[in-house]
């Protein structure tokens, strides 16, 4: 069966917050806006990457304070993670018009945000993998240090390993390996990307190139973002993060999904 991918940013896309906001932040005994201020302190002090700093961040205030903070730890956080409207319904929907259509659809998450806290959450099993920032444990279980950071222009990297089906992050090797079109796992024209801000345009630029679709979500605190994002062609389509069944998210990805199998079966 031919397939379609549906590929996600995390906070701000599917979550009304950074997903830190919502319980690990608190864990570490500060506001939000205090936290993501000494991130940026953190930051410019040691000519840092920003992603890098806000974990170091937070393993540094995890010991300040005598905080063992393990995976099981960030899972339990997870699940405090909120949601847009109709996003933990979506997944399933979509997954069964898509088989109306004779397409199998795939979701990811591209995300800057912690694997982790993402694994804990109520919508962690709808997806096929998750690519974001994590941590190392130690025999103790605690993290200690970075494994993975996802920076806003590494994430296009991900498109490539959903495209050729190398879902293993430690499989560098295949990934650049030469693999003909007709052998790849998700051909870029069968791809939807959707994310809020500027921290998507590479990955929104790549997918447009490569013929897939780009759609920027917003709600009433980001709609200039998104329309930004419109007008400067880096989007598809600007849409409100509303993914109830009958809405414009709802209707747009269903006749995207139309698009892509009508092009699958006439191809056949």
């Amino acid at each position: 069966m031919p397939k379609c991918a549906l590929i996600y940013d995390f906070d701000n896309t599917l979550t009304p917050r950074c997903m830190q906001e919502y319980g690990l932040i608190a864990e570490l005994d500060a506001s939000p806006d205090d936290f993501w201020e000494e991130c940026r302190e953190f930051a410019l002090r040691h000519n840092a990457d920003g992603i890098l700093s806000y974990m170091g961040v937070t393993l540094t205030r995890a010991r300040q304070l005598g905080i063992r903070l393990r995976r099981e730890d960030f899972v339990r956080l997870g699940r405090d993670i909120d949601f847009y409207p109709g996003v933990e319904e979506w997944f399933g929907a979509v997954n069964a018009y898509a088989e109306t259509r004779g397409l199998e659809c795939e979701h990811y998450i591209i995300s800057s945000g912690l694997a982790e806290l993402i694994e804990g959450s109520r919508i962690a099993q709808a997806f096929r993998a998750v690519f974001a920032a994590s941590f190392c444990y130690d025999d103790n279980g605690e993290a200690f240090w970075p494994a993975t950071a996802v920076n806003y222009t590494a994430k296009t990297q991900y498109l490539f390993r959903i495209n050729k089906g190398i879902l293993d992050i430690t499989n560098d090797r295949d990934l650049n390996e030469f693999t003909p079109q007709e052998m790849r796992a998700i051909p870029f024209g069968n791809m939807i990307y959707i994310g809020d801000g500027l921290t998507d345009v590479p990955c929104m630029k790549m997918t447009k190139q490569k013929g897939g679709t780009a759609i920027a979500v917003y709600d009433e605190d980001s709609i200039d973002t998104a329309q930004a994002l419109l007008t400067q062609r880096r989007a598809h389509y600007a849409l409100p993060a509303d993914y109830r069944r009958g809405g414009d998210m709802w209707n747009v990805v269903c006749g995207l999904i139309d698009d892509i199998a009508a092009r699958e079966f006439d191809h056949d």
